[in-house]
């Protein structure tokens, strides 16, 4: 898309969010918009100017575990949560889709409300607790989505069923492997959502290390990734990070959300009134940076890194990638942007980097 039509097009969504989106339930807004998503590429003549004008730059594209990426930005697992808009996401510019978290088993997630925004803070607050339609009916929208041509790069993020003790998350972790990883271009170990309880318990080594060998084994010939959460010691990072690299993992993704809630502009009587969740947006930007360097020492040049957290810019994505990340995804800007946000991250990159080449 042109500066200027992109430039129409992400103002009028910024008077759209103040008017309607602002005052709208959170999770009701997001309902409304994915579905606009998911309808995009059954609109040729409106998909085709889309997908023109939202491709990512060649000179972007990367190749890491053995898969081309076309670009190295894309979006993270919580926006799809069970692959039913991938072909829309990627029209509009994402050069791969992370989707999920996906469970073994069908399960509604918390209690409502369960999403909030903190606009003055460009952030969100979620306790969803992966909500998802399980892993067997994922797979078969995976299949479909795979015979698409002209596709993102698909990768797939697992994680525990709320009613499976945590004694047995290796089992539950398996199923949705084998159920899912034929179909994923990657797959993501989630371990790092506060919201499903003893989850994040599975970053401990003696849970992490056969988990991890059970499902890097499970999964065959597909690369597999862990998440961590930005809330470790740098110790248990490093610790992390290393056990990755021992096991054969292909990479890491640095970092799922935040239950820290220092440093907003939101009131804190406010922000406590929306409950536990994880935090995620701009203020946990310099965090996640803190958190991808650390990886980025700890682990080879050419072990995947992943990097998440507080991207809104073209220049965010461009420190993430200075900062050692292989691939740079972003996920709550989307809702504060619009979307036309893949698509000027691309415009500025190709910029960028013709720039870079002169």
């Amino acid at each position: 898309m042109s500066g200027i039509a992109e430039r129409i097009v992400r103002g009028g969504y910024a008077v759209v969010f103040r008017a309607v989106f602002a005052n709208m339930d959170p999770e009701r807004a997001h309902h409304l918009a994915f579905g606009v998503i998911k309808a995009l590429p059954g609109i040729p003549v409106l998909s085709g100017v889309v997908e023109r004008y939202s491709r990512p730059a060649a000179e972007d594209g990367v190749t890491t575990m053995g898969i081309h990426f076309p670009s190295r930005f894309g979006l993270a697992a919580g926006f799809d949560k069970d692959a039913r808009g991938i072909a829309g996401l990627g029209l509009l510019g994402f050069g791969h889709v992370e989707v999920g978290t996906i469970t073994a088993k069908p399960q509604p997630g918390n209690d409502r409300p369960r999403l909030f925004r903190l606009i003055a803070d460009r952030a969100l607050v979620n306790r969803m607790g992966f909500n998802n339609h399980g892993a067997a009916r994922a797979a078969r929208r995976l299949e479909r989505a795979r015979r698409n041509p002209g596709r993102p790069v698909i990768g797939v993020n697992i994680g525990k069923s709320r009613v499976v003790a945590v004694e047995d998350a290796v089992d539950d972790y398996l199923e949705s492997t084998r159920l899912l990883a034929p179909f994923a271009d990657y797959l993501a170990v989630n371990v790092s959502s506060p919201n499903t309880p003893g989850l994040r318990g599975l970053q401990e080594e003696d849970q992490l290390r056969p988990l991890l060998t059970a499902v890097r084994d499970a999964a065959g010939k597909t690369p597999v990734l862990v998440k961590i959460a930005p809330d470790l010691t740098d110790e248990r990072i490093d610790a992390v990070a290393g056990l990755a690299v021992d096991l054969g993992l292909a990479g890491i993704i640095a970092n799922n959300t935040t239950i820290e809630r220092t440093g907003l502009v939101t009131p804190v009587e406010k922000v406590a009134a929306m409950g536990a969740g994880g935090l995620s947006g701009a203020p946990i930007a310099a965090r996640s940076l803190e958190v991808l360097r650390r990886v980025r020492a700890a682990v080879p040049s050419d072990f995947c890194v992943v990097a998440v957290g507080g991207v809104t810019t073209e220049q965010d994505v461009q420190d993430r990638i200075d900062a050692g990340a292989t691939l740079v995804q972003g996920y709550t800007a989307f809702l504060y942007e619009g979307p036309t946000w893949a698509t000027r991250i691309n415009r500025l990159r190709r910029r960028r980097l013709r720039r870079a080449a002169r």
